[in-house]
């Protein structure tokens, strides 16, 4: 409980060090929340951040008591008896009240803390001397009474202008002095303690200050001690019902002096206790994280760094992949067949274009491509491969949607926008990093060990035809010549050359059909591969480009919260 709640009781107030982290942590939850979070509370919070800095660097220890209330409270009376002399001026006309008017007790200089106070009426109060003097240029005041002033030594009370004068200019200035004092003195009397002002603008915007609040109910003198009592009961309700429970009410009346003791040692509690200031700048940045918290949720969807098979299919229809693959198989087959097919029939590959160069491919595999200089998305890295169709791109929209969909599920709506934005495809660069995606992707691999044997099996059935038909070509001639006969060496009924001839291009041709059977195949498996290989390259990209500013905007959401939280902590 607060030591103006109850005697001379402390409260656990938060260090200077615990002060700065709870401002650190809202200053940082603001950058991190950026324009998800509400820009008038985000306005707020930040006057918040800089009151705690500015008062934090103010040399002293002193504690500003702010006497706050409505027309005809005597909120001026009660300040001249709690200073024990006539500073303030009081009269009957209204509003008498335009300008803050200070107090100050003791012998410290509060100079510097009563400037940022922006306060020149200032009256400078000496403990225990009995005489009072300037304070930094203030006006004066003279003959006090120095055994009152000693038990207050710190303490700056400031009488305010009311809260609902009929001049706006004496409002707007109560309103600033109010949002930087550290202690609320609520004065009100038996005819406004239920105004709806008090209440609804004042009480139940600071519920949570109820640390360092104190409620008077002055001119208690008006009333009989029944009426009274009823009276400061109901106040105390109507303050319950505000927020602020278990508050303790005071009583005091300038006239007849009573109360007035009992007030000033609630604030000599305060002053002794030099926490007030903390308490009202930690209940300040509690609010703020308070307000600022109900526009977080209090949990984010954990996405991961991968995206999901559903947001992949897409895009590898959208980078073409379909047509890559269809390449890539057609380029194994041709190249298996170029390597391993019948010897005799290999020049034809060249008369067919090869699958992967038309589409400007495979120039990062181990075979290599050459890159004709005046081909400008050659030059660029860039393929050939078709754009994506309209149904293509709008299933790439859709995958994006229940990514974002499913991400910002228990958002707040402007969280929710923000995850929305951020998995909205930028088309242009997203088929351009497909496009090199694919582009910088090997397509081609090791060459198989099968292609050489079938390529040194073929070479050598073609040689034996090939000798066998020269064979056959040397005895032709022989014969028709009518030279010696040759003795020509056979394999049972079947001469040597006719075997070579025959046994060569029969078993050329059914290697062929093997290897061309092997090749599709094969071609199938590296098909396979490839797809596997690109659909990793194309997860990358998702990552980069989708899922990754998606999961910053969570990042952002979880700092926000975390922050905010530490920001709300009470000690």
């Amino acid at each position: 409980m607060s030591p103006l709640r109850r005697g001379g009781a402390t409260v656990a107030a938060p260090s200077a060090e615990t002060l700065r982290e709870q401002a650190e942590a809202l200053g940082a939850a603001l950058e991190s929340g950026g324009d998800q979070l509400d820009r008038a509370a985000v306005a707020e919070a930040r006057r918040v951040v800089d009151k705690v800095h500015e008062r934090s660097a103010i040399a002293g220890s002193h504690t500003v008591v702010a006497l706050a209330g409505a027309t005809g409270s005597g909120k001026s009376s009660l300040f001249n008896a709690l200073a024990g002399a006539d500073l303030a001026a009081i009269g009957a006309r209204r509003p008498t009240t335009s300008a803050p008017t200070a107090a100050v007790w003791g012998e410290a200089a509060a100079g510097e803390l009563l400037d940022w106070l922006r306060v020149s009426q200032r009256h400078s109060i000496a403990g225990g001397s009995g005489r009072a003097g300037p304070e930094n240029g203030g006006s004066y005041a003279g003959g006090l009474d120095g055994s009152r002033a000693g038990g207050l030594d710190g303490l700056v009370l400031l009488d305010l202008p009311d809260f609902d004068s009929r001049e706006r200019s004496h409002r707007t200035e109560a309103e600033r002095v109010l949002a930087l004092c550290d202690v609320f003195v609520w004065v009100t009397d038996p005819q406004k303690y239920a105004d709806s002002r008090l209440h609804d603008d004042y009480v139940r915007a600071l519920a949570g200050h109820a640390a360092v609040m104190v409620v008077v109910l002055n001119q208690a003198d008006r009333l009989s001690p029944e009426a009274l009592g009823r009276c400061r009961d109901d106040l105390a309700r109507l303050f319950a019902d505000d927020g602020v429970a278990g508050v303790t009410v005071l009583t005091t009346s300038t006239r007849t002096g009573a109360g007035v003791v009992e007030l000033r040692q609630r604030l000599g509690n305060a002053v002794a206790g030099h926490q007030a200031s903390r308490q009202r700048l930690a209940a300040d940045l509690c609010a703020r994280a308070v307000v600022l918290r109900r526009g977080v949720a209090d949990s984010e969807v954990s996405l991961g760094q991968d995206a999901d098979d559903r947001l992949v299919d897409a895009l590898s229809r959208a980078a073409g992949l379909p047509v890559v693959l269809q390449a890539v198989e057609e380029d194994y087959r041709r190249e298996a067949t170029a390597r391993s097919g019948w010897l005799f029939t290999r020049w034809g590959r060249h008369i067919r274009p090869d699958p992967l160069k038309r589409l400007r491919l495979g120039r990062s595999s181990s075979a290599g491509l050459t890159v004709d200089p005046s081909d400008v998305r050659a030059v660029l890295g860039r393929s050939s491969v078709p754009a994506p169709s309209p149904a293509a791109r709008s299933a790439v929209r859709l995958a994006a949607r229940e990514l974002a969909d499913r991400a910002s599920e228990g958002l707040p709506v402007p969280w929710s926008e923000a995850v929305a934005d951020a998995a909205e495809p930028d088309s242009a660069r997203l088929d351009e990093a497909l496009d090199r995606a694919v582009v910088g992707t090997p397509l081609r691999g090791r060459t198989p060990a099968w292609w050489r044997f079938m390529g040194v099996l073929q070479w050598v059935l073609g040689s034996a035809a090939v000798v066998g038909l020269l064979w056959l070509l040397v005895l032709a001639v022989v014969g028709w010549l009518q030279l010696p006969t040759i003795d020509t060496p056979r394999l049972g009924p079947l001469p040597w050359p006719t075997l070579l001839l025959v046994g060569g291009l029969l078993l050329g041709a059914v290697a062929a059909a093997l290897a061309r059977a092997l090749g599709r195949a094969g071609a199938r498996r590296h098909r396979r591969a490839v797809s596997r290989r690109l659909r990793d390259v194309i997860e990358g990209v998702a990552s980069e480009r989708l899922v990754a500013p998606v999961s910053a905007v969570l990042e952002r959401h979880r700092r926000t919260r975390e922050r905010l939280d530490a920001a709300a902590r009470r000690p």
